[in-house]
């Protein structure tokens, strides 16, 4: 029973959910638009777990004294009075939240995306290294764009831009267009085999 009950309300939650996007009915529609507002509460008692089970982990990792207690124990107070003003004084625009949001959160956010640039560019000079043919021609087709999106690449050719939007525009389109209709089949290959009750990892089980 501990499996099979858990099993049969996914088969039923889910083919509840694929037959609503078919079959425009009241009697369909109204429990599956239930059953959305029952996953956006779910969604936020997430939430709520996973905040705790931060606060939990660094905690533990402070009164540890393990390495880098530090950088846990200012996530602790940083949460702690990130959520304490949040609920004393609200989230209003110009409000005390909205204000150590934009003036500490933000610089911060942009300050790890700066550094992960670094990181990006060393990534790229390994990709980049024309060890077969294919390497090759990302490598001509890298150096393509980004010349086309600077000033001194319509400099060196003023068709230069043009021939860089068609590239973004076609073959680079059609191989994300490709890469999405995969992830959208692996999706639904995913989603199958949980309402048929063939996946079974959500359970805890192999």
């Amino acid at each position: 029973m501990r499996t099979e009950i858990p099993v049969a309300i996914a088969f039923v939650a889910g083919m509840l959910m694929v037959v609503s996007l078919f079959v425009p009915h009241p009697f369909i529609a109204e429990p599956a638009a239930v059953m959305r507002s029952w996953a956006i509460i779910i969604t936020a008692f997430a939430y709520v777990l996973g905040v705790a089970n931060i606060a939990r982990i660094s905690l533990h990792t402070v009164k540890k004294r393990t390495t880098d207690w530090q950088y846990k124990g200012a996530l602790v107070v940083a949460l702690v009075a990130m959520a304490g003003v949040g609920v004393s004084r609200g989230i209003q625009t110009g409000g005390l939240f909205d204000w150590a949001y934009l003036n500490m959160y933000v610089p911060m956010q942009a300050t790890m995306f700066s550094l992960l640039a670094f990181f990006i560019a060393s990534a790229a000079y390994r990709a980049f290294r024309a060890r077969s043919v294919e390497a090759t021609l990302l490598l001509v087709v890298a150096v393509v764009v980004m010349l086309g999106r600077v000033p001194v690449g319509e400099k060196l050719w003023p068709g230069l831009p043009a021939f860089t939007e068609w590239i973004m525009e076609v073959p680079n389109m059609a191989a994300k267009r490709g890469i999405m209709i995969g992830a959208a089949l692996g999706a639904i290959s995913t989603g199958l085999k949980m309402i048929l009750g063939i996946e079974r990892s959500y359970l805890g089980s192999d």
